[in-house]
């Protein structure tokens, strides 16, 4: 086949991958904010829920959210980035990084469900922490620690060698070497699996059904039970509670998410610029 006509083919099929991409991101994103976004309003995002959510807002779905957000990467991030780094600087056995990585890479496919049912069964009754925001934290945490630790080892190792030689010809340590060069440098890729973890753990409601609780009221604390935006969501639809307010939830979990993303990527295009001197 001449090259040609093969360039021609294979820009033809990116293009129209990209774009049904795109698309399918605009008819699903576009549809929840067209049939969510009327019910938006101060009442809806500041009040409580009444009537199992039929009316009123959703206040304490958001607060739960946000308490999950922090927990969750509270606990996943040292664990997700500090493994990272022990794999790629520090461990030299080949068969216990290979280990390592294919127990990552389990943990990575197995069912959010089946994270709930082991927090069910090892949080809440084995260890007694009862149905909490805290235990909903904890096993997302679970889940998106595989994600920060793929994501980060792979921006560690595709720093070139030559840093590292540098660092130690001046007399550098390891630790200050990678404090001081190979983190600052592989920032963007961590922060990138960062927010990847973090946004799809909090989108998460089968993960969280059976450990944080059902509450509609304020939680507290983090030792409270509550309901986050995917279950209270989950809610609404499956028992055909109020499709409006379902919708409303659905726009503001994506909302969120949109503007995390949107934010992130801020930070790290700026991180990028300034660390090239722009």
């Amino acid at each position: 086949m001449d090259s040609k006509l093969t360039d021609k083919l294979s820009n033809s099929i990116f293009v129209i991958s990209g774009f049904l991409t795109l698309l399918i991101l605009v008819i699903v994103v576009g549809f929840i904010l067209i049939n969510g976004v009327p019910a938006l309003d101060f009442e809806f995002l500041l009040s409580n829920p009444i009537n199992s959510g039929k009316s009123g807002g959703i206040f304490p779905m958001i607060l739960s959210t946000v308490y999950l957000m922090i927990i969750t990467a509270l606990i996943a991030i040292p664990i997700g980035v500090g493994s990272s780094v022990y794999i790629s600087e520090y461990e030299t056995n080949e068969k216990l990084i290979n280990g390592i990585r294919f127990i990552s890479q389990v943990l990575s496919a197995v069912p959010s469900i089946v994270f709930g049912l082991f927090g069910l069964a090892f949080l809440v009754f084995f260890l007694k922490m009862n149905w909490s925001i805290l235990a909903g934290g904890i096993v997302l945490a679970l889940m998106a620690i595989p994600t920060i630790f793929q994501v980060s080892e792979v921006a560690l190792q595709s720093i070139p060698n030559g840093y590292r030689e540098c660092c130690y010809a001046i007399g550098a340590s390891k630790w200050q070497c990678i404090i001081s060069v190979l983190l600052p440098i592989a920032l963007p890729g961590i922060f990138t699996g960062i927010i990847l973890a973090i946004t799809r753990a909090i989108s998460e409601a089968a993960a969280v059904m059976y450990v944080v609780g059902s509450s509609l009221d304020i939680p507290i604390s983090i030792f409270d039970t509550g309901r986050p935006l995917p279950l209270h969501l989950y809610i609404l639809a499956s028992e055909g509670i109020s499709m409006d307010n379902a919708y409303g939830t659905a726009a503001v979990l994506i909302i969120m998410v949109l503007l995390i993303t949107l934010f992130s990527n801020g930070v790290v295009n700026g991180y990028q610029k300034k660390l090239m001197g722009c």
